[in-house]
């Protein structure tokens, strides 16, 4: 088994300090960066992303699974820029104003993160103006916004209006999400993408990182 599949297999095991000592043996072997990212790394990120989908791990086991894929990027960033490495897209994420719930907005940090996507994470409790103003300054393909309650489901449609008053909502594209988000809700107010779960949103982010690339 290559060291690129020990990689992948502790990293969905969540083992950071394995995944960290092999990541460094790889660099330290001479194996392309880009390599050690998409085969070993990334690919480990989809896998758990396509069983939490499929509710076979849970919150938990994605948690220590980035956190072990933290490790390993954290011994490959210093690299990216002379392998050429970019990101392929920009998201702005946040929990909307009045809002504070953060695990599902962590979740889909995490698994934007696991697509090669570089993630503005504004927090919780975020005015429109702000993600507008994020989105702008980081030039961001997508804005990604959280609710967990009814009384803040409201705020995405003030992101959706605060997009058009900017000029800029040609340009990104907003997904939406949470428990109380539904499709029809994303449709009613304007937004272009709902997602029931964080790989599912992933997935939709990465189509649309790509499709804007090209």
């Amino acid at each position: 088994m290559s060291i690129l599949d020990d990689i992948c297999i502790n990293l969905q095991q969540g083992r950071a300090k394995n995944v960290k000592e092999l990541v460094q043996k790889a660099i330290d072997e001479g194996i392309d960066v880009k390599d050690i990212l998409e085969q070993g790394l990334l690919k480990g990120m989809d896998i758990i992303g396509t069983k939490f989908k499929n509710n076979e791990v849970y919150v938990p086991e994605v948690l220590i699974a980035a956190r072990a894929m933290k490790a390993g990027t954290e011994l490959l960033k210093p690299l990216f820029e002379s392998s050429g490495i970019k990101a392929i897209g920009k998201a702005v994420l946040g929990t909307v104003k009045g809002d504070l719930h953060d695990i599902g907005k962590n979740l889909v940090r995490m698994m934007f993160e696991g697509k090669g996507i570089e993630v503005i994470d504004l927090g919780v409790d975020v005015p429109k103006e702000k993600f507008i103003e994020a989105a702008i300054e980081n030039n961001a393909q997508i804005i990604a916004c959280s609710a967990l309650l009814t009384t803040t489901m409201n705020e995405m449609k003030l992101i959706v209006e605060a997009a058009k008053e900017a000029g800029i909502r040609d340009k990104v594209t907003i997904m939406v999400g949470g428990a109380p988000v539904t499709e029809a809700f994303c449709k009613n107010i304007g937004a272009d993408i709902y997602t029931p779960d964080a790989a599912s949103a992933a997935e939709e982010a990465a189509k649309v990182c790509m499709a804007k690339m090209n």
